[in-house]
Parts: structure tokens; C-alpha cells; sequence
């Protein structure tokens, strides 16, 4: 029988879908149901239906999943930051290493390779360490400043997040309270109207050094000297307090426009034992511990032995090239941020690193560049954003013939299918690391090895 809108079914969850809900099968077709758990047995009411599946709502639960824990945030429902709370930290590890194999599996083709368990991040809370909010005015003319509901710009207001440090949540309340007193506007989507768009605040570990950002709609913040008294009184640990400009009408955060307010304009990390300056544009990986344990996957899939010439495509700041320079001859960054290599130069700089230089260049541009001046790297990092690679870039990569690429990818589906591109080329996957970056969310990294096919060994098909 077909379902229709509001039919009430029994149904058993049978796994979670990349998005976090969970699935199950009622006569054949697939069933979506939110906020459930592999092993959830419900009575689940049908809010959607479609040609191949529908979507419902868990009227009852009939015998929860062994999986199932309390969520531990009151408003975890609501907000759109989390979507795995409601399970354990073993059962989403399961899970997230599933999604990595078979999006290789069914998108990349891949059969035999060394399948290794996913590295759980080493703290599943506390662990980022940057954080945007939004800002908007409530209907009673409040401000609220918090996170977005689940797809939608709708506030969900507090500063406190269980996956951020909570002194965060402690500046994020400083700030409103001054912003309330002064009666500074909050920028509004609609009107274009108003100042204060987002509260963007990034620290080291520890929380050891912290930069404030204020992202306004124009340049001027009133009453600026009673916001860096009042933070840098209560907050020791800030070193750089900074006003960034976004006066365009987009979802982008962050305008390209930074100034000084107070303090430095960076400040600094250790990761792989080297020191990084961040400021408010650098890219660098939110979870430092989860980062470290990536970084050394990846470093260990390269097998680099000192005489290796290494390629870094989409190095960003340069921070996965970097921390292998000692272990290779020489190293190549490419990015095409100019900020983002800047940011590269100066972390080399700054830790001593004199055989690295960075290129400021379209990936698949700079491989082929690099290749006519008679470049073959011996190993090839590609770090692409979530989109994947250019076939282009593969191509050039290709015709480069490292004997290695280490793939570190935060789409799985995106890194199979060019993976499945790289077999065309002669490259085979060999090894394959999930790595958890963000406990208690639907995103997971990866580190693929592929390597090239000899000559005794045809090309994958």
C-alpha cells in the first residue's frame, strides 16, 4: 500500500543517512525519520512523501536503540550545529567509518585496499576552537546572538556550545550586555540595515590566547574602548581584538576588511610541534587535537624517507606540508588565497623552514606550470575543499607520476568519485584512515593513499 501524508506506521531504524537521520524500510520504501537512532523501533507519523521515499516524525517509541543517550544540551532539538548527540560516541564512530567505505566502495570503485579503523578525535567536547555567531534582533527587541536552527537564519540565542570552550559563551555575554546597554542594532538580512552581523571569536589550545572579531556592516564600533576595557579586564587570555568589514548582502561571514582594534594582530598555536600565527581570514583546522592525529595519518601514508621532492595542493595556511617539511628535500605549496599564503610564508618563516616555497595559483594550473619547468614531485598532498578536486588538477597531477598521492578529504563522496578519476590515470587506492575532526556533527575526514600502478600491475578499472 502507498504511503500518504499523516498514515501512521510501525517502523524499525536500520541506519543513519549522511545528513543524521535515520532510515528504515516500510514495505520496500525508504523511510527518514529525524533525531532517531540505528535500533529505534517507533510508531512514526508521514509528514512527506515522494516517488522513492518519504519523510516522518517519531509519534511513539515503541523500544529505543541500545545506542540511544540524553543528549546533554537543551537545545540540541533545535539547533542546527549538532546532529549525532542523541547517540553514543562508539555507535557514531560506526557509523562514520561506514559512510567513508562505502561512499569508496559504491562512488569510487574501490575493492581492495587496507581498510583501517577510523582515529577517534582524542575530546569529544570543548574541542573547537572557533566559533561564529550570528546576531539579529528578537520580536521583543532583544538581541539575540547563538546559532541557527536547523535549515534556517533563526537565532537560536546563547553563547554556551558543549563543543566549544566555555569561555566562549562567558565573551559572548560580556558583549551583549554591552551592546544592550548602548543600544547598538544588530544588522538585519532583510532592511540592510543596522551594525553588528556576526561575533567571531578563535583561540589557541587551551584557550591560552583568544582573538575577539566584531563583523559589522560598517567600520566604526560605538563605544569601542568600553568593549576592549570591559574584555580584556575580564578576559586576560585575549590578545587581539579586531573589527572586520562585510557590508555585502551574502551569507559569507567574513568581509575581506580587517583592522586592529587592540592588541596583536594574530594570534599563535603549536601543532606537530611547530608554531602558527593565525589571524581572522587563516584558514586552521578547528579541532587541534583532531588535527594533529590527521596530520600524522597523513605523514604516515606519504612514507616520506628525506630525499622526496613533496607537492602540497590546497596547503591553505600550509599547515599539512609544513609539518612534513623536515622528513622531504624540498616542498611546494600551492593555494590560490593570497591571504592563505601569506599566512604559509609567515608560519615557515616562523618556525625556521627554508625548504618550503608557496605559490599563490589555481591548483590544476600551478601542476601543470610546475610540470613544464620539469617538476615530478616524488609525492603529491591534496587537501580539497569539500567539492573535491578539478579533473584538471587530477590530470596535471597525473601527468606529473608521483609515486604516491595522500588524499585528505572532508567529503567522502567527492574523494571517491576522484578517486575513481585517479584509476583512469594509473593510481589505485591502498590504504584508507577515517579520521574524526567533529564529534556529536555528520562531518568526517578521511586519508586516502593511492599509489602509482607499476608496470607489471595494470591500471584499476
Amino acid at each position: 500500500m502507498e504511503l500518504q501524508k499523516n498514515d501512521v506506521i510501525e517502523l524499525t531504524v536500520t541506519d543513519i543517512s549522511t545528513d543524521g537521520n535515520g532510515v528504515g524500510r516500510h514495505e520496500g520504501m525508504a523511510v527518514f525519520v529525524p533525531g532517531t537512532a540505528a535500533g529505534d523501533r517507533l510508531k512514526v507519523k508521514i509528514v512527506k512523501t515522494c516517488k522513492n521515499y518519504s519523510y516522518g516524525i517519531a509519534a511513539q517509541a515503541l523500544s529505543p536503540s541500545p545506542d540511544r543517550v540524553e543528549p546533554g544540551c537543551p537545545v540540541f532539538r533545535q539547533c542546527g550545529g549538532c546532529s549525532l548527540r542523541h547517540i553514543s560516541y562508539g555507535a557514531e564512530l560506526r557509523i562514520k567509518q561506514n559512510w567513508v567505505y562505502e561512499n569508496l566502495r559504491r562512488i569510487g570503485g574501490v575493492r581492495e585496499a587496507q581498510w583501517e579503523p577510523i582515529l577517534p578525535s582524542p575530546k569529544q567536547s570543548g574541542y573547537r576552537n572557533k566559533a561564529q555567531y550570528p546576531v539579529a534582533e528578537g520580536e521583543d527587541g532583544e538581541l539575540r546572538i547563538g546559532f541557527y536552527a536547523k535549515r534556517s537564519h533563526r537565532i537560536i540565542d546563547g553563547g554556551a556550545c558543549d563543543l566549544q570552550p566555555p569561555v566562549f559563551g562567558e565573551i559572548v555575554d560580556t558583549i551583549r550586555q554591552i551592546c544592550q546597554y548602548h543600544h547598538i542594532p544588530a544588522y538585519d538580512e532583510v532592511s540592510r540595515r543596522g551594525l553588528l552581523r556576526h561575533i567571531y571569536l578563535r583561540s589557541s589550545a587551551h584557550a591560552e590566547e583568544i582573538m575577539v572579531c566584531f563583523v559589522l556592516q560598517n567600520p566604526r564600533l560605538p563605544h569601542a574602548q568600553e568593549f576592549v576595557a570591559a574584555l580584556t579586564e575580564r578576559f586576560p587570555q585575549i590578545k587581539s581584538i579586531v573589527i572586520n568589514v562585510n557590508s555585502q548582502p551574502t551569507n559569507v561571514i567574513l568581509g575581506r576588511q580587517c583592522r586592529t582594534l587592540w592588541g596583536s594582530d594574530t594570534i599563535h598555536d603549536t601543532l606537530c610541534g611547530m608554531r602558527f600565527s593565525i589571524s581572522p581570514l587563516s584558514f586552521y583546522q578547528v579541532n587541534r587535537e583532531g588535527a594533529q592525529a590527521l596530520y600524522e595519518t597523513a605523514r604516515d601514508f606519504a612514507s616520506l624517507t628525506g630525499e622526496e621532492t613533496l607537492l602540497d595542493l590546497y596547503c591553505g595556511a600550509g599547515t599539512i606540508g609544513l609539518s612534513m617539511a623536515s622528513q622531504v628535500k624540498s616542498l611546494i605549496g600551492v593555494e590560490i588565497v593570497p591571504e592563505a599564503i601569506d599566512d604559509a610564508k609567515r608560519n615557515a618563516d616562523l618556525n625556521g623552514i627554508k625548504n618550503a616555497r608557496f605559490l599563490c595559483a589555481d591548483a590544476a594550473k600551478a601542476a601543470k606550470a610546475l610540470l613544464d619547468e620539469g617538476l615530478t614531485p616524488d609525492v603529491v598532498v591534496l587537501d580539497p575543499p569539500r567539492k573535491g578536486c578539478d579533473p584538471a588538477t587530477i590530470e596535471a597531477v597525473a601527468s606529473m607520476g608521483p609515486d604516491r598521492v595522500v588524499m585528505v578529504s572532508c567529503n567522502s563522496a567527492t574523494a571517491a568519485r576522484d578517486c575513481a578519476l585517479f584509476a583512469q590515470k594509473g593510481y589505485r587506492v591502498t590504504r584508507v584512515r577515517p579520521v574524526d575532526m567533529f564529534p556529536r556533527t555528520t562531518h568526517v575526514e578521511c586519508v586516502i593513499l593511492l599509489t602509482k600502478v607499476g608496470e607489471e600491475e595494470p591500471p584499476s578499472r
